[in-house]
């Protein structure tokens, strides 16, 4: 009599991330669009500018341009010669005058210093007099043209994820229209015969077993989130035939098929075999809490990804494995997941032998308090925590340590 097969060792996240950025082929096609539409679009063309920025020197405040020459010492009273304003030009500054200024106007040719406005009091009001209370610093209060941007210079490097300070850094150099990759296309749908969408049945009628559907909502809005054209299939039924059928239909014009449920090795988990009876599928088992089930694979020209069905373990999975794959086929360059060190305001003498990321939140002394109840099931702890802990295996965790936080913010920009 034979014994069971051997179980997989489990595969370390890192490794698993690296297996799929490898097969993360970058996706053709691209679209100029306006900059007001690029929000969160990735660019697929370098952004130059063709001016400096800012164009001329300019007031940092309101007050007045000086020559400090003629200030050696507080108290000095200058004529006023000129008011510039915003948009307009002075002229040269002549020895012994100031100019009213006020910020973001050109400084005028001979002045080398701003003194501010809260550093002066007008004097003989009608021939136009200013004392200044303090002696400027060559320099002070002046912005230099190019300072923040010079020209040739790549303002917006191709793979960079447009965010709105981008866009208006775009358009800072006079890009009214850049050219991004073309969005991911993706099918979602969710399998399971206890899944029963909201709306469709009132919560006193539901029959015994059956839980609404809360995975497609949540993925859909973070594949949303991420600028993906998603097709959303619905539930498909615990069914081999069903499950081959929306395969096929989901493989056609799209880059990534999604699904969350069925991904384990049960009687009634019939992705598995649908995947492989239409392409390939590697089931992997990933060292990691919440989650381990994961499944990769092909169907025709469209990569496949399954996530497991415990709300928490799907959206953790999502946001480990799916977001830097689509970021990446999308030709964003830098995928990596980023941490803060941060204090433990918590004890977890709980360690498991797989990499945990437990739900936490900020609190007012600066440091990290835990959600009570960190079950892969409990889909309440991601919305009160705002973030991770991103724990590494065996590890416990005392109250004070210094841990490695996962900001939620870093993963739903």
């Amino acid at each position: 009599m034979s014994g069971a097969a051997p179980r997989s060792p489990l595969m370390a996240l890192d490794e698993a991330l690296q297996s799929l950025l490898a097969r993360a082929v970058l996706l053709d096609g691209t679209e100029t669009v306006g900059t007001f539409a690029a929000d969160g679009r990735v660019l697929a063309q370098d952004v130059v500018s063709p001016l400096q920025v800012p164009p001329h020197d300019n007031s940092a405040m309101d007050g007045y341009a000086v020559r400090c020459a003629d200030v050696r010492e507080p108290g000095v009273v200058l004529q006023v010669t000129q008011r510039i304003a915003a948009g307009a030009s002075g002229h040269a500054l002549e020895p012994l005058a100031a100019a009213r200024i006020f910020t973001g106007a050109p400084v005028p040719p001979d002045a080398d210093a701003i003194v501010m406005q809260e550093d002066t009091e007008t004097v003989n009001e009608c021939e136009g007099g200013v004392r200044l209370l303090a002696v400027p610093a060559p320099g002070q209060w002046i912005r230099r043209a190019g300072e923040d941007v010079s020209r040739g210079a790549v303002v917006l490097a191709a793979g960079t994820r447009l965010s709105p300070a981008s866009l208006g850094l775009a358009a800072s150099v006079g890009a009214a229209r850049i050219t991004v990759r073309r969005r991911p296309r993706v099918a979602l749908f969710s399998t399971g015969d206890e899944l029963v969408m909201p709306g469709e049945v009132d919560p006193q009628d539901m029959r015994p077993g059956a839980i609404y559907n809360s995975n497609r909502f949540f993925l859909s809005a973070l594949l949303h989130r991420l600028g993906c054209e998603v097709s959303d299939l619905g539930i498909v039924p615990d069914n081999r035939e069903r499950t081959v059928a929306a395969l096929k239909t989901a493989a056609d014009h799209h880059d990534l098929i999604l699904t969350s449920g069925g991904v384990s090795v049960g009687e009634e988990d019939h992705i598995k075999p649908a995947v492989q009876s239409l392409g390939s599928l590697d089931l992997w088992q990933i060292a990691i809490k919440p989650g381990k089930p994961f499944a990769y694979g092909r169907v025709g020209q469209a990569h496949f990804m399954g996530l497991p069905g415990n709300p928490v373990s799907s959206f953790i999975t999502f946001q480990l494995l799916v977001r830097p794959f689509l970021l990446r086929l999308s030709g964003v360059t830098d995928v990596a997941i980023k941490s803060i060190a941060s204090q433990a305001h918590f004890t977890w003498s709980r360690a498991d032998k797989r990499r945990e990321f437990l739900r936490v939140r900020r609190n007012a002394a600066g440091g990290l308090d835990l959600f009570p109840n960190q079950s892969s099931g409990v889909l309440t702890s991601t919305v009160w925590g705002d973030g991770v802990v991103d724990n590494p295996p065996g590890q416990a965790i005392a109250h004070g340590d210094t841990v490695r936080f996962i900001p939620m913010s870093e993963w739903l920009a």
